[in-house]
């Protein structure tokens, strides 16, 4: 009878442990050991995923309008904003090594990177000046929302209201474009979309509101609109579109109240769009005029007479510009050079305020240019770098 106790005993003992074991085991994966008088504990498989809205759009039709209304503007205008890559030439670094004296890294040339509108059919792009500023004429490339890349070419430009007026080259005649709005209608609160290629990242809206109206950033600058959508490296020369999908400005700074704060910090800027009509206008009617001239001329081809070396020279980096040039070796007697007072000798720079990759790149831009059209040359002669203007005379057909 004593050995039946303790066997009995011996078999409680050991269900005990079993049975606190398991709780233990249990509650150490997050179910409590009395939740086993529950039922088993539910696995790792068990997913119930909920159905169906929290709310049907049927009780939001104001805010269901409005968030299609929003997707079918951002349809409307991005096929007309396009990607504007350009190359530059960087100067040399200059650096002193205390046994090599004056040295300097080599010149690279370093691509950019904005955003454009197109607002005509032919082509016909408006962007920032500062995006292709510097730019090698021969290397701007636009690239539109469906992804096809052009070669543009610059028509025109207004530095101080940092506009400028490119044309794509393609005998296109379908462009979708967007038409300017009366920037004095604006009103401060009215909704406006920002379209561009922030950081490279194409085809990007954002909404915003118009924030205020004549900003300004300096007392010899025009007034700006400022608005709240975000702005950010890629957008400036981006249109901002009010809700009918025309352009009310030009996206063209973000104003950082830090200036180690590179991101958006919610204050854009944008050039009133009366005021990029105002360049694009001036540009249009000068190339109307330019064109009468060339149809009166029977050549129709723009004449310097001068002649530079086949190769780029190398220009002292001081100036910190591009540090390449076209070296002028002869002048024609009685020439357009001639009397614009240019010398063998001379380096030119830039035409019309722009680089060119090579001398025979800058001859062919002469040439392209109409007779009688009065242009702008950038020249370093006896190591003072100035601007000569000329005006093109009509082309010989025996010239080169």
């Amino acid at each position: 009878m004593e050995n039946l106790r303790r066997l009995l005993f011996a078999i409680f003992v050991f269900a005990l442990a079993g049975l606190l074991f398991s709780w233990w085991r249990h509650g150490r994966e997050g179910y409590g050991a009395l939740d086993l008088l529950h039922g088993d504990k539910p696995t790792a498989a068990a997913l119930t995923p909920a159905k169906g809205p929290k709310i049907a759009l049927d009780e939001l039709p104001l805010m269901s309008r409005l968030n299609d209304e929003f997707a079918k503007l951002s349809a409307a205008v991005l096929p007309s904003v396009v990607s504007i890559t350009t190359k530059t030439v960087q100067p040399m670094q200059l650096s002193w090594h205390p046994f090599y004296g004056l040295i300097g890294e080599r010149e690279q040339i370093v691509p950019g990177l904005g955003s454009g509108v197109i607002v005509s059919k032919e082509g016909h792009v408006v962007t920032n000046y500062h995006v292709i500023e510097g730019a090698v004429v021969s290397d701007i490339q636009v690239t539109t929302n469906d992804n096809k890349k052009y070669p543009a070419l610059i028509l025109g430009f207004n530095k101080e209201r940092d506009i400028a007026l490119l044309k794509i080259e393609s005998t296109r005649l379908d462009f979708p474009a967007l038409s300017f709005a009366n920037s004095d209608d604006a009103k401060v609160g009215q909704i406006v979309l920002a379209v561009g290629n922030p950081f490279g990242l194409s085809g990007t809206v954002t909404q915003g509101i118009i924030s205020a109206r004549d900003r300004h950033l300096s007392d010899s600058q025009m007034d700006y609109l400022q608005t709240d959508t975000v702005i950010n490296p890629g957008n400036s020369g981006g249109p901002l579109v009010n809700i009918r999908g025309e352009i009310i400005g030009i996206n063209v700074a973000i104003y950082r109240g830090d200036a180690t704060v590179r991101a958006w910090q919610g204050v854009g800027l944008a050039i009133p769009a009366n005021e990029a009509k105002v360049v694009v206008d001036s540009i249009q009617a000068k190339l109307k005029e330019d064109a009468k001239k060339m149809a009166t001329n029977l050549t129709g081809r723009g004449y310097l007479g001068l002649e530079v070396s086949s190769e780029p020279v190398e220009i002292d980096p001081v100036w910190g510009t591009s540090r390449r040039g076209a070296l002028v070796t002869d002048i024609g007697r009685n020439s357009p050079a001639e009397e614009a007072g240019l010398h063998p000798g001379d380096v030119v720079t830039k035409f019309q305020g722009m680089a060119f990759r090579s001398p025979g790149d800058l001859l062919q831009i002469i040439r392209t240019q109409p007779p009688g059209s009065e242009v702008k040359l950038e020249v370093i002669r006896n190591n003072k770098m100035g601007d000569i203007i000329a005006r093109l005379g009509e082309r010989p057909d025996s010239s080169p």
